[in-house]
């Protein structure tokens, strides 16, 4: 579904990605973990068309992508969830979801606001409130809502848990996978807490400096003895 073919990319002449392979298939749960600094966030950023890609494909659906910007990307199905800048704190929370479904007829617009509240409840009580009052926590909510208002193909979340109390990380990524098995949408995911999302994807992607380390089974990954080395790119498997 989406494919990344011998990568090299960054921002300016600071390479940051070094001849890297990267595919999903469609309803593929993906991880991609590995130590701070190692790419993580680049490699969703070059997927997206935020960085420099010096060279390499990007293909989509087996189209070429690689130089197309970032909203045409958008419109063809993929959401981009960065870790922090993806709301609008000072409108209210419905005010977010109706941007977000700008170019939505009218009726089917407050349709999908619906479904997103019920989706995620708890924000149904402070629908009318600005978003810069609420928690960590449910501007992660918000921020997956408004990402699920253009029905993408494939939503690629930059930790989505990051800061979060372990029992909230645990309730956001569980609606996350709810909205999987309920809409069908494939999920990659950035995330510094490796074990729990190793737990919940098929697929793993280990980066240290900029290179692949591990790719394969999230499960095998995680149940590896030398988990610790290998994560830290003292050894490899």
């Amino acid at each position: 579904m989406l494919q990344a073919k011998s990568i090299n990319a960054g921002y300016g002449p600071a390479q940051v990605l070094f001849d890297f392979d990267f595919s999903v298939a469609e309803r593929e749960k993906v991880a991609i973990i590995g130590p701070n600094g190692s790419g993580k966030s680049t490699l969703l950023k070059t997927l997206m068309g935020l960085t420099t890609l010096y060279s390499g494909v990007v293909e989509f659906e087996g189209e070429d992508i690689s130089r197309l910007e970032p909203f045409e990307r958008a419109r063809m199905g993929l959401a981009y969830l960065p870790q922090v800048g993806s709301t609008f704190d000072n409108l209210t929370i419905k005010e977010n979801l109706r941007m977000a479904g700008y170019t939505l007829h009218k009726d089917e617009r407050e349709e999908r606001i619906g479904e997103v509240l019920d989706i995620f409840p708890i924000l149904k009580s402070y629908v009318n409130e600005r978003v810069k009052v609420l928690s960590g926590g449910m501007r992660q909510m918000l921020a997956t809502g408004i990402a699920l208002m253009r029905r993408p193909k494939i939503m690629l979340f930059d930790e989505p848990t990051a800061n979060l109390a372990p029992n909230l990380a645990e309730e956001v990524m569980n609606k996350i996978l709810e909205i999987e098995e309920q809409f069908g949408i494939t999920m990659v995911f950035v995330e510094q807490n490796a074990a729990m999302v190793l737990g919940c994807c098929d697929t793993a992607y280990l980066l240290v400096n900029g290179r692949l380390s591990y790719t394969g089974s999230a499960q095998e990954l995680l149940d590896n003895p030398r988990f610790g080395q290998i994560f830290l790119g003292v050894e490899t498997i």
